[in-house]
């Protein structure tokens, strides 16, 4: 059976200061927290072998992924499509004003210089599928909490991706196998793609 470890990046800078950021030039790394988290991460996985980890171009993801490994031999595969949504414009803002953008509220619309969420989801289905043409067992994919977000919800037959899952916690490994997030796929590109 091939297992794929779906993991957001521990707790990061931006996160303790509720600011949004979808640059990865950008990023700021870990908190002393998410280190923390993303030590406890390394424990968790340390009995698994794993043979690939697929990271988002984000600082925080990769940091994430190279704690948790500790100092395992894995090949590293950066897909760009992993990294977080675009949001233009929004760089920088506070959650609160990520949240109150017209494009958060309706998913084909875009952030100002930015993509839209129905954008993010197809990106983010098109890196799952690209994962599922390859052949490793056991894949830990180190990403952000929408897409992880989006591939529990979709894999459990929701019409809306954003639930029943509202909240992904860090550096926790939410496991799926290849049946499961093929059926995840399938789901965001139909919800993404509808009218």
């Amino acid at each position: 059976m091939r297992l794929f470890l779906l993991v957001r990046h521990g707790q990061s800078l931006f996160n303790i200061d509720n600011v949004v950021n979808g640059d990865p030039a950008l990023d700021r790394g870990l908190s002393e927290q998410g280190i923390a988290e993303t030590e406890r991460l390394g424990g968790q996985i340390a009995g698994l072998p794993i043979d690939l980890v697929a990271i988002s171009p984000f600082p925080r993801a990769l940091q994430t992924a190279n704690i948790a490994l500790a100092q395992r031999a894995v090949p590293h595969l950066v897909d760009d499509d992993l990294g977080d949504v675009r949001i233009g414009e929004l760089e920088g803002a506070t959650l609160d004003a990520y949240r109150a953008a017209p494009a958060h509220a309706n998913r084909k619309e875009r952030f100002p210089g930015g993509e839209s969420l129905d954008e993010a989801a197809l990106r983010y289905a098109a890196a799952f599928e690209r994962l599922l043409a390859r052949d490793e067992a056991v894949t830990l994919v180190v990403c952000h909490e929408i897409p992880v977000r989006y591939a529990f919800n979709a894999a459990g037959g929701s019409d809306d991706l954003n639930a029943t899952l509202r909240s992904v916690a860090n550096a926790t490994p939410y496991v799926f196998d290849e049946a499961s997030l093929s059926r995840g796929v399938a789901r965001i590109q139909a919800l993404a793609s509808s009218a």
